[in-house]
């Protein structure tokens, strides 16, 4: 039994409605009303288009034009519901046929079940009866026997149930029209606005008016774009606009095709209808009565059958107008957008275009600035300082030219520079410090290549100056006698801002030093003689490059426009507990400072032997030494 009854089930799930001949069937309405909603949803994607009143305007026409296409795909759904629901009375009788050659024995073994019912009911009733007489072991019997009874009877009304149900089960699954209209509805609550409409209570007010979509909240683009940045974001955005306008008129093509997929058989059986009509028309002129009453009758299934499936292509004849109107406004959209798009590319030229040439105007004064600065600075170090400033005011000219380029108020660009200013002053505070120390270092009593510097104890000779960084040949050895190492030494610009950095360099336009030589004479020497010997001996050598130390002199007076003492030989007369010190100053260039020594003491020692003979305490012999800056003797 239970395998029969589980092919009865298999057999009834397995059977499916047959909608008349080469008309739209359920499934085919159904995925015709998903289509259209899935249609109309692209709306919500055409919102986030919506930059301007224009994009606005047509959107809201676009709205209202693709909820009256759905609302007639759903009208268009429930009349083709309706007709397949009234198409099932007609094949009734084949449904019924096939259900009871399907469930026959389903339908005979509940039958028999209460059959059997009835047939233990009466035999129960006959042994309650004979019970009430009955004594001893033939009442025991008796009831053992009306307890057997009453179970066959439960479970004989326990199996009629259980088929009544599973037929009534599959009885009530075999209706199509009302499982169509069901999924209809549930449909259209997914769809906002038609379920607004359908709550709606029916009256003239709510049917006179076509249905309103509701307007697209935008914020319209109040500034035109005019820096190049912005331009070419908008120009990106115009494009992205054009693509998804396209792809919006292919999904109204394939949406608009599939209408007329469904149309066509309506249209066909129309047409077949009133061609049947009018033969049935032109035989009625020379029929008799019995043949008109039969005319009369095909006539009139012929005009049901036409309003019928004229409730089903009216809708979809208005959305063949609808979706005409619909393309119409998307494609005037598309053209304001390739206006637009055509506008903003030709401000990114005309902008373009004007960077160009500012670039080409800072590029030619840069040129004319560095032929007038070859041609008409001669001194190397005023040069190099003049074509250092044409190379800042060169970038910073096109840095500035660039950015009112790019950015369209003055307003954000000082915003953002200043942020920019600001991240760049914490993050390179040090090479900032640097590059304003190189500044102090290329000015007017500032260091240039070639010039001899002390920092931080460490003695050299400028070879470079940069940006950020200063390099110099470290000079070493006893006295000004000092001799290339064949190192190079690097300090930071910023070493001028340091107060412990200990930085010397010789005075602008010199390069001289003084020594010194001291020679102690016996208590009984004639000083006079000894001191002019002495001092004729060393201004002797001084000639020989006195003109030197005057050309210094005039550079260091134009430098500091102040006037100074020649720097030439002095002489001074000490005291002391061995008897009279003679100390002669005399000034000598650094970079021959050995030869003049050498120079100088040997005519010492040719003034001290010339008679009469100077007799001299001590070591002897006069002792020359450099003079350091800042001690007492200087």
């Amino acid at each position: 039994m239970r395998s029969f009854v589980s092919l009865c089930l298999l057999a009834v799930f397995l059977q499916q409605s047959t909608p008349a001949p080469n008309l739209p069937t359920a499934d085919q309405t159904l995925n015709y009303v998903k289509e259209s909603i899935s249609w109309y949803q692209q709306l919500h994607d055409e919102e986030a288009l919506a930059t301007t009143a224009v994009d606005t305007t047509y959107l809201n026409d676009e709205r209202t034009v693709a909820l009256q296409i759905l609302k007639l795909s759903f009208d268009f759904a429930k009349a083709q519901a309706a007709l397949l629901s009234k198409q099932s009375p007609s094949t009734a009788s084949d449904q019924q046929s096939s259900e009871v050659a399907g469930y026959s024995g389903l339908t005979k073994a509940a039958a028999a079940a209460e059959d059997e019912v009835k047939n233990t009911q009466q035999e129960l009733d006959q042994t309650r009866a004979k019970l009430q007489t009955a004594e001893g072991a033939r009442q025991r019997q008796l009831q053992a026997t009306v307890d057997e009874l009453q179970s066959e009877i439960n479970l004989a009304k326990t199996r009629g149930d259980t088929f009544r149900s599973i037929i009534q089960f599959v009885a009530a699954s075999g209706t199509s029209g009302t499982s169509l209209e069901t999924q209809i509805a549930q449909l259209q609550q997914t769809v906002p606005e038609l379920a607004a409409e359908t709550a709606k209570p029916a009256g003239p007010q709510s049917t006179a008016a076509a249905p309103q979509a509701p307007a697209a909240q935008t914020a319209p683009r109040t500034q035109t774009p005019a820096g190049i940045l912005d331009l070419v974001t908008s120009l990106f955005s115009l494009a992205s606009k054009m693509r998804a306008l396209g792809r919006a008129d292919q999904s109204t093509d394939a949406l608009a095709s599939l209408a007329q997929q469904l149309r066509n058989p309506f249209t066909r059986n129309l047409i077949t209808t009133a061609q049947r009509g009018e033969e049935l028309a032109k035989a009625a002129d020379t029929s008799g009565p019995v043949q008109l009453e039969q005319q009369k009758k095909d006539l009139d299934g012929l005009t049901a059958h036409f309003q019928a499936i004229s409730s089903l292509v009216v809708p979809l004849g208005r959305q063949r107008l609808l979706f005409s109107v619909y393309k119409g406004t998307l494609e005037r959209w598309k053209a304001s957008v390739q206006s637009e798009y055509s506008t903003e590319l030709q401000k990114l030229a005309g902008r373009a275009i004007g960077l160009a040439l500012a670039l080409a105007v800072v590029f030619i004064l840069a040129e004319i600035w560095r032929k007038a600065t070859l041609k008409y600075v001669r001194d190397m170090r005023r040069r190099y300082q003049f074509l250092l400033i044409r190379r800042i005011v060169v970038w910073i000219a096109i840095a500035i030219t660039i950015a009112f380029a790019l950015a369209t108020e003055i307003g954000s660009l000082a915003t953002f520079a200043g942020l920019i200013t600001a991240g760049i002053a914490v993050a390179l505070q040090n090479v900032i410090l640097a590059i304003a120390g190189y500044f102090f270092l290329v000015g007017k009593y500032g260091v240039r290549v070639g010039d001899r510097v002390q920092i931080s104890g460490v003695t050299g000779t400028v070879v470079d100056i940069g940006m950020i960084r200063m390099h110099m040949m470290e000079l070493a050895g006893p006295g000004n006698d000092r001799q290339p190492t064949g190192r190079v030494v690097v300090f930071s610009n910023s070493i001028v801002f340091q107060p412990t950095a200990s930085f010397f360099k010789q005075i602008p336009g010199t390069n001289f030093g003084w020594h010194e030589v001291t020679l102690i004479l016996s208590p009984d020497s004639d000083y006079h003689l000894a001191e002019e010997r002495m001092l004729g001996a060393v201004e002797h050598v001084y000639t020989t490059y006195k003109g030197k130390m005057e050309e210094q002199h005039r550079r260091m007076e134009q430098a500091f426009t102040m006037g100074l003492d020649l720097p030439q030989p002095k002489s001074r007369l000490r005291l002391t507990q061995t008897g009279l010190e003679v100390v002669i100053r005399y000034p000598l260039e650094l970079e021959k400072s050995a030869e003049v020594d050498d120079q100088i003491i040997r005519e010492l020692l040719t003034a001290l032997e010339k008679p009469p003979k100077l007799k001299l305490v001590g070591s002897g012999t006069p002792n020359i030494q450099p003079v350091v800056p800042g001690s007492p003797a200087a």
